[in-house]
């Protein structure tokens, strides 16, 4: 798919991205119950296994970001990151279309477009980071 975007207007999609996730991420490990009240409830997102999990998925979402931003640092390939960061949003859209009718009424739209907003912005960002323009 060719993107309407240049190389830098990618470049600052992703980082924007990249930061919003790693700011979740910390949010997870730091805070767990935040991001899981939208997501899974108030009950469960006390819930023990539920942070640990809240946890993993932080730690994941900082990784994906810093390596957007390391690579770019670096003038190193992004593209990669930027797709592995878009692979996760959708599986993330995809586990909560799955339990949709059993989460949150509020939540489960606000993460829905969270993740599906950045799984686009990659799937758009993706084509140019790494372009020559």
């Amino acid at each position: 798919m060719e993107t309407p975007l240049d190389r830098d207007q990618a470049r600052r999609l992703a980082t924007s991205i990249a930061w919003g996730r790693i700011a979740i991420g910390a949010t997870a490990i730091l805070a767990p119950s935040l991001p899981l009240r939208p997501w899974v409830g108030g009950a469960v997102a006390k819930q023990r296994e539920a942070k640990l999990l809240a946890r993993a998925m932080g730690i994941r979402d900082i990784a994906l970001g810093l390596g957007v931003i390391i690579a770019q640092r670096h003038d190193a390939p992004v593209r990669g990151w930027v797709e592995g960061g878009g692979l996760a949003d959708t599986g993330d859209c995809l586990a909560t279309l799955l339990a949709f009718p059993a989460l949150p009424r509020s939540g489960r739209w606000a993460v829905l477009a969270s993740a599906a907003s950045a799984a686009a912005g990659a799937r758009l960002a993706a084509p140019a980071v790494d372009r020559g323009d």
